[in-house]
């Protein structure tokens, strides 16, 4: 009996396969994960503004990257110093920045693959990683420059180690994966189920998770101080995500409750996996919130699980079918997760504008501050216009947009000039009630007047120039381009 408390791959295991049939489940799914990856992976040459962050915080000189981190985003702070190395090697623009992604995602497919051979053989490995990299999500991160299908991957192969009980890889891998994204932890709460529902023994794994909170404790504090600027965006989970969460952990269960297609080993395993972190995170952001569906990203290898020994008890031309079809259905939703507008803004699609309706020395204003974003990751274009509201730039800051002047100095230098390029959200959004914000809207209604107004995804850029002044002869070529 000493065994299984060893090693937890003795009592998971299925017999031995070949050597063929053992690589397949690894090869074949980080194949296609690949081959999906890198299909459309510029998105229509496109970038959102989380990866406007990512893009530009990598480009900042290694000090002052470091200063940054010690004001917010340290969550981030492992992801950010990675890129800041891929493009210091390789300044390969938007391919640059999600092909760690595409990597990822591959190497998270060749995991579930090799969960589902561990658990319940070769054919259940190939489809649950097949099914992983066909879902819409995981396509959707692949191709993004942000860390989830870094810490996806991460938190896979140390589940995948769990199983095998290798109690020190096991932590050191999923204490790096916390410290690329710190709610990587929860899935813990998920191993710990897994354990109770098999009756494996706890102490060595609660030594390497133990081991895992300690190596995560610095970031958690430092993050915990940084929560109110990095998560203030937040509101409590909305119905549609209860609803999103809820669907999916009742598809879960009832693949695991149907008694043909039901797996003890993998119920155990990917139950836990795909309703326990999501759980705790919607859960607890009804206190305090902090969900968002990307965070837990990694649950969906728990679907993929199930799935797989689903297809895998119908005949194999069935299987194969049902995958054919499957791809199919998701296509749409694969096409669309390549679009500009599958993500809410197009910060390529903003710059662009901006530079066709600027000219040199023009005034640049950004409704809300933290739109400033959009043109971080273009500094020449930014650096032709004089922002009238800046006080402290991002990196002499140490902040992602920088600081902003007081309302009346705001004032004062919106009146000076005569021309403005108006950065906002798209109409309808709710506006900042904060003094500097609200200086800026009332200025532009009273002392100017709009020129052009042109609508890109998730944007709008608008010219004003400054009206007449009352008894002033009225000059009629102010919007003249």
């Amino acid at each position: 009996m000493a065994a299984p408390a060893r090693d937890l791959d003795r009592p998971l295991a299925p017999p031995r396969a070949p050597g063929r049939r053992a690589t397949a489940p690894v090869l074949v799914p980080a194949l296609l994960a690949t081959v999906l990856g890198l299909w459309g992976l510029t998105r229509r040459s496109s970038m959102w503004r989380d990866e406007s962050v990512t893009y530009q915080v990598a480009h900042r000189p290694l000090g002052e990257l470091l200063a940054l981190l010690g004001h917010i985003d340290a969550v981030h702070g492992l992801y950010y110093l990675l890129m800041h190395a891929v493009f210091a090697l390789w300044d390969g623009g938007l391919v640059a920045l999600r092909l760690p992604s595409v990597l990822a995602t591959a190497l998270a497919a060749a995991g579930v693959g090799a969960l589902g051979f561990r658990l319940a053989g070769p054919r259940t490995g190939v489809l649950a990683g097949v099914l992983f990299a066909l879902f819409p999500a995981t396509q959707q991160y692949a191709q993004e420059g942000r860390s989830y299908a870094l810490v996806t991957a991460g938190v896979v192969w140390a589940t995948y180690l769990f199983l095998r009980g290798r109690w020190a890889g096991y932590g050191v891998l999923l204490a790096v994966v916390c410290w690329v994204h710190e709610f990587a932890a929860l899935v813990l709460f998920a191993h710990a189920v897994t354990l109770r529902l098999l009756g494996m023994p706890w102490r060595r794994w609660g030594a390497a998770a133990a081991g895992v909170l300690v190596a995560v404790a610095p970031l958690a504090l430092v993050s915990a101080r940084q929560a109110g600027q990095q998560l203030g965006w937040l509101g409590r989970p909305s119905v549609a995500m209860w609803l999103a969460f809820l669907a999916v952990s009742a598809l879960g269960l009832l693949l695991s409750r149907v008694p043909s297609l039901a797996d003890r080993r993998v119920t155990a395993v990917a139950l836990p996996l795909l309703i326990v972190p999501p759980g705790l995170l919607i859960t607890g952001s009804l206190l305090k919130p902090w969900y968002v569906d990307r965070y837990v990203l990694y649950a969906l290898a728990g679907l993929a699980l199930l799935g797989g020994v689903a297809l895998a008890r119908l005949p194999a031309h069935l299987g194969k079918a049902a995958v054919c079809l499957l791809a199919l259905a998701l296509l749409p939703a694969s096409l669309a997760v390549r679009t500009p507008e599958s993500r809410k803004d197009d910060v390529v699609a903003v710059a662009e504008t901006v530079r066709k309706l600027s000219r040199p020395g023009d005034g640049v204003l950004f409704l809300p501050s933290r739109r400033r974003e959009w043109l971080m990751s273009y500094p020449t274009r930014y650096a032709r216009l004089d922002d009238l509201a800046l006080a402290r730039s991002p990196s002499a800051s140490h902040t992602l947009e920088g600081t902003e002047l007081p309302p009346a100095v705001i004032r004062s230098h919106l009146l000076s000039t005569s021309r403005v390029i108006a950065l906002t959200d798209p109409d309808g959004q709710p506006l900042d009630p904060f003094p500097q914000e609200s200086v800026k809207r009332r200025t532009l209604r009273e002392h100017f007047q709009e020129c052009e107004r042109v609508r890109v995804w998730g944007a709008q850029v608008v010219v004003y120039v400054r009206k007449p002044e009352p008894g002033s002869a009225a000059r009629g070529d102010g919007c003249r381009r």
